[in-house]
């Protein structure tokens, strides 16, 4: 990952792997939300304050590929970057690699954010403070909106 983006390290525990050995794929969505929550907060967007103002970001959707498995004890490193923002949905991109370097999965989420009543919120126009912090780690955000 490039400059905007953060690195997240969690070892694999013991009940996230499956008979084979290996991490089970469902794990590494809970990954992403790890790493993405950790990517917030480093940006000043620490999650639970974000839903202390009233705003929620569900996940629109997912995507991963698998590449090599992890297996219990690994050190999974994952980075996550912003890497595209239009006002509304944001979506952010993942990267798994192991504690040797060697890239193990890919992915990517997306996201809306909503108020308590669900519907659509413009961060610019109505946190004009939060989208401050987004665009320091994703300037290009200002190109969209």
């Amino acid at each position: 990952m490039d400059e905007k983006g953060t690195v997240y390290e969690h070892t694999i525990n013991y009940y996230e792997t499956d008979r084979m050995g290996i991490v089970h794929h469902s794990n590494y969505i809970r990954f992403f939300e790890e790493a993405r929550i950790d990517y917030l907060k480093k940006i000043g967007l620490d999650y639970k304050k974000v839903e202390d103002m009233g705003l929620i970001m569900p996940v629109l959707g997912v995507e991963c590929k698998y590449i090599k498995p992890l297996h219990f004890g690994d050190k999974a490193i994952i980075s996550s970057r912003l890497v595209k923002y239009n006002g509304m949905k944001l979506s952010v991109e993942y990267n798994i690699t192991n504690e040797a370097g060697e890239l193990v999965t890919t992915g990517k989420s997306e996201h809306c954010l909503l108020d308590a009543d669900m519907k659509p919120v413009n961060i610019k126009r109505n946190y004009p403070e939060q989208f401050e912090k987004l665009a320091q780690h994703y300037p290009e955000i200002r190109n969209y909106i």
